[in-house]
């Protein structure tokens, strides 16, 4: 059964639920709530004004729509609830009049005001609040579908093809854990009604999402043990030659970890080895050292990076570092037709020796002459079939991602369980440190006062963001607010532009691109900067509602400044939460950040605010679920190595799909 064959799903709805990433079945009924409201009638006898109010009642009056503007109305009517008669008014939903009839059962959300006696509703819904809460799930939205759309799609979904949704915990550990069935535990979810077993079925739905993920892990770790690695010899001599060659010194824990690097090329095995270093570590010189050895023997090698400015920062350095040592050229989306037929004959023949692009790397047009390493910068954001893709275009090439977010070992060990973990802890010396401040928005002109400061000199700065457009809900401050505020705070002296997620790949590099040759002085953005461009100008960042941020990613983003010799300075504005920012006051340190922020944070990303690529979990936590994490990683490489005759069907079903991916 395809999406569309679901009730009530016209072409429409289909356009609209592509937009959030949904395309079969499976992944709308695996379409999990962001939250739930929890709504339980009010005390009105303790209740102040301009308190929240929940109240359940029958329509006492017709309800009366009065238009105040263009795009602006007004409905007015009497609730009764219980011996009491309140006044309720809502904006813009006139709609809502047609079901509103006297003696209609409503729930009413909003404030109350206790003179007046009228509660300003921000919600009205059908229905009566019983003795026990009510539950109601709340999903991430597009335009143009509501949360009862898509409750609606998830139930018809459910009750056609319950029964034949697929299971991936075999049937022993579901008795073992005394699960619920699958079929069951997504009804729990989406329909609530009580909170000891809605939190039942999340664990089961997190317990089969953590067991499917470690199964894939410990499958392509037993695979990689089976592949045979390239041919080479590789003498220390050779790294004493390449280290002349750079105008720097490099630290003891970048030569261990070329050494590891050089072992593993000139091992018989096949190289799949994580390479994490925190912010400024040096991590890019290792992986064009490594490249350079994989030249010598005769290899090409492929670095793949997420974005076109950073393809192009990265081709830059690897030919000032090695100047005509080695063919290097740049493939990404934007060159030239002309240009791009060129570089895929030079690849194919052999005559250029390192490539570095964006995805354009693993089109079906690029063919490589005899590729020997592949190398994935900020490897999360690349999904299994990307890199597996790219690594499938040599014969056996050797495999190093490499990742500027500091994971505890313990981490490490468990969800790149496949691979071999090396780290960079020490930073090179005559880094810049960034001094850290944390300020309230009651400070906010101390704060424009420093950034002036800045400004004056030439320096350029960032200002960060955590959402991209405001939320009637959400106080928290909005890029194209925040571009108002500064075009009027330094609109007239000063080029202000702004960059975010949601805009197309080449608008976000060209403005970036403007900011890195100094054609912008304040960049505003949401986390997308993250990983990125490197700007030797850039002095300071400010980051708002600093609060909703971990601290490796508030780490992430204050390594973009303090790239050249420039004191730099990062600002954390936020009005709550300012006892754990300090933190980031204290300490440079990326890998103590991500343990404090694996010991404060119950939830949230330790891989950055957006996730993409393998550690994207529709309802796991790694961080928050990680004893679940640790027992599925056992399970599974149980279920792996010694799956009974009653499972064998399971386990191939779960390799079939690693292979697919």
């Amino acid at each position: 059964m395809e999406l569309k064959d679901v009730k009530g799903i016209g072409s429409k709805s289909l356009g609209l639920l592509n937009k959030l990433n949904v395309y079969t079945i499976e992944d709308l009924v695996t379409y999990y709530p962001v939250r739930y409201d929890v709504l339980r009638r009010s005390d009105l006898d303790n209740l102040d004004s301009d308190m929240k109010i929940i109240i359940d009642g029958k329509v006492e009056s017709i309800p009366l729509v009065i238009r105040i503007k263009a795009g602006l109305n007004k409905m007015n009517f009497r609730l009764a609830s219980n011996d009491r008669i309140f006044g309720v008014s809502i904006f813009n939903r006139a709609f809502l009049k047609q079901h509103l009839g006297i003696g209609t059962n409503v729930i009413v959300i909003g404030k109350y005001d206790k003179v007046k006696n009228i509660i300003t509703a921000s919600d009205i819904k059908l229905g009566s609040l019983g003795n026990t809460p009510k539950i109601e799930p709340v999903y991430h939205l597009t335009t143009g579908l509501t949360n009862k759309n898509i409750s609606t799609f998830i139930n018809m979904a459910l009750m056609e093809v319950g029964k034949n949704i697929m299971d991936y915990i075999p049937d022993y550990l579901v008795e073992k854990y005394k699960f619920a069935t699958k079929r069951m535990a997504l009804n729990i979810i989406h329909n609530p009604s009580d909170i000891e077993k809605l939190k039942e079925a999340k664990i089961r739905l997190k317990y089969e999402e953590l067991f499917e993920f470690m199964f894939k892990i410990n499958y392509l770790k037993k695979e990689n043990t089976k592949q045979d690695g390239l041919s080479r010899k590789i003498l220390k001599k050779d790294i004493t030659s390449i280290s002349k060659i750079l105008p720097f010194s490099l630290t003891n824990s970048q030569k261990e970890v070329i050494e590891e690097i050089r072992e593993d090329l000139n091992s018989s095995k096949r190289m799949n080895r994580l390479l994490q270093g925190d912010v400024g570590s040096g991590k890019t010189i290792v992986s064009i050292i490594a490249m350079y050895m994989n030249n010598l023997s005769g290899y090409q090698s492929a670095l793949m990076v997420p974005t076109e400015i950073l393809a192009r920062q990265h081709y830059n350095n690897i030919k000032n570092l090695l100047g005509d040592r080695v063919k290097v050229e740049l493939l990404t989306g934007s060159i030239s037709k002309k240009d791009k037929t060129r570089i895929y004959e030079e690849l194919e023949s052999g005559e250029i020796s390192i490539v570095v692009g964006t995805h354009a790397l693993i089109q079906s047009d690029v063919k490589y002459h005899n590729l020997g390493l592949v190398v994935t910068d900020e490897q999360h954001r690349f999904g299994v079939n990307q890199r597996e893709n790219l690594k499938n275009k040599g014969i056996s090439p050797d495999v190093l991602y490499m990742s500027a977010t500091p994971i505890p070992r313990t981490y490490a060990m468990t969800i790149y369980g496949d691979m071999e973990v090396s780290t960079i802890k020490e930073l090179p010396k005559g880094r810049q440190e960034v001094t850290t401040l944390v300020k309230n928005n009651k400070e906010i002109t101390e704060v424009l006062n420093l950034m002036y400061e800045e400004l004056k000199l030439g320096h350029q700065i960032y200002v960060i963001a955590p959402l991209i457009e405001e939320n009637d809900s959400s106080n928290l401050t909005s890029v194209n607010e925040l571009k108002d505020k500064m075009n009027l705070a330094f609109g007239k002296k000063y080029k202000i532009d702004l960059v975010h997620g949601k805009m197309p790949s080449n608008s976000k590099d060209e403005i970036m691109n403007k900011f890195s040759q100094g054609e912008v002085d304040i960049l505003i953005s949401t986390t997308v900067i993250e990983v990125g461009i490197d700007v030797k100008n850039a002095s300071m960042m400010v980051i708002f509602d600093a609060n909703r941020f971990g601290l490796s990613t508030l780490h992430q983003l204050r390594g973009r400044v303090g790239r050249g010799d420039i004191k730099s300075t990062c600002i954390l504005i936020s009005e709550q939460d300012t006892k754990r920012l300090e933190i980031l006051k204290t300490t440079s340190d990326g890998f103590k950040l991500s343990e404090e922020d694996f010991k404060l944070r119950g939830s949230g990303d330790l891989f950055g605010t957006k996730q993409s690529g393998d550690m994207s979990f529709k309802i796991a936590d790694i961080r928050e679920d990680y004893k679940i994490l640790l027992q599925a990683n056992k399970d599974s490489l149980e279920f792996l190595n010694k799956a009974s005759i009653t499972n064998l069907k399971l386990r191939d079903t779960l390799i079939n799909k690693i292979k697919q991916q």
